[in-house]
């Protein structure tokens, strides 16, 4: 039985600007997705999803699923039949890189089970055809970070830039429990930047300019610095209108409970928000306010 491993996680700058060029940053988080692949003698493709998931998500996800191991099928030139296995300690949800750790693990389970020798970059590629299953037009991002791990400075179209910390930063991630359609949250961005340009391209430009001084800090662990950044980018996100009132509510509990700065994460409308909580009392302090009000906290690392 071939394995493979895909990690999750998290978008600290500018999701949904990075599918316009302009630069992201993301991390790796300590949690990934498992899939084991046997092949069958027969021609048919079996899926046993045991995955931890916020309640619906499998459900919802189901005939995205299925598309996404269609395009995986066709990138890598498999026309068997198979059982997959997925697993992991990686929570499904949206906004925590769920579908994108699934594609890079069954294409490295894949792989391994029919002995085939794949660099991580063509694994990559892969995980990027089974993403538009999930999100139409994906902005590459999650692949990536879901492929490689790490902390990420990712452009559209250009080759992704490693960033180096000396020490993974806890975070708190608070799931909203919403079910989150990406490629609605993406298409609507694309309707309100056409029909109000000079808005949106105010709006982008600031973006532009965020995740730039956003590196700096960063890269400086200045980490008040990098928690006011994340608030700024959470504006950007609520004026282009992908943010939620459930994800408003968790970004601001978290910050009255300390959190350094905390913004949605992800597509939006629903999924993940992610507070910047270094220390392991101030992330158990946010953590436990967020449980208190009954949403899901996942208490992990950026910088992995």
């Amino acid at each position: 039985m071939g394995k493979g491993i895909g990690f999750g996680k998290v978008i600290l700058f500018n999701e949904h600007f990075v599918v316009y060029g302009i630069p992201a940053i993301a991390s790796a988080i300590d949690k990934k997705t498992i899939a084991e692949v046997r092949h069958l003698p027969r021609k048919e493709i079996i899926i046993h999803d045991e995955r931890d998931a916020t309640p619906g998500y499998k459900e919802e996800k189901r005939e995205h699923q299925k598309e996404s191991l269609q395009f995986i099928l066709e990138a890598m030139g498999i026309e068997d039949g198979l059982e997959i296995v997925l697993k992991g300690d990686l929570r499904a949800a949206s906004g925590v890189g769920a579908s994108a750790a699934s594609c890079a693990a069954i294409a490295r389970a894949i792989a391994d089970e029919f002995g085939m020798e794949i660099t991580d970059e063509r694994i990559n590629e892969i995980a990027y055809e089974g993403e538009k299953g999930y999100h139409g037009t994906p902005s590459g991002i999650d692949n990536t970070v879901a492929t490689f791990g790490g902390l990420v400075w990712f452009e559209k179209g250009k080759k992704m830039e490693r960033l180096q910390i000396d020490k993974p930063v806890e975070v708190v991630m608070g799931d909203t429990g919403i079910v989150a359609n990406t490629k609605k949250a993406v298409a609507g961005v694309r309707e309100r930047k056409e029909k109000y340009p000079e808005k949106y391209k105010r709006i982008f430009e600031r973006a532009n300019e965020l995740v730039h001084e956003a590196r700096d800090a960063l890269l400086h662990l200045d980490w008040k610095a990098v928690g006011e950044h994340m608030d700024k980018n959470h504006e950007l996100l609520q004026e282009i209108e992908v943010s939620s009132k459930e994800l408003d509510f968790l970004v601001e509990l978290a910050k009255e409970n300390g959190a350094y700065g905390a913004k949605m994460t992800g597509g939006g409308l629903g999924g993940y928000m992610v507070a910047l909580t270094p220390g392991k009392e101030l992330q158990e302090n946010v953590a436990r306010a967020i449980e208190k009000e009954g949403f899901y906290a996942l208490r992990t690392r950026i910088g992995i």
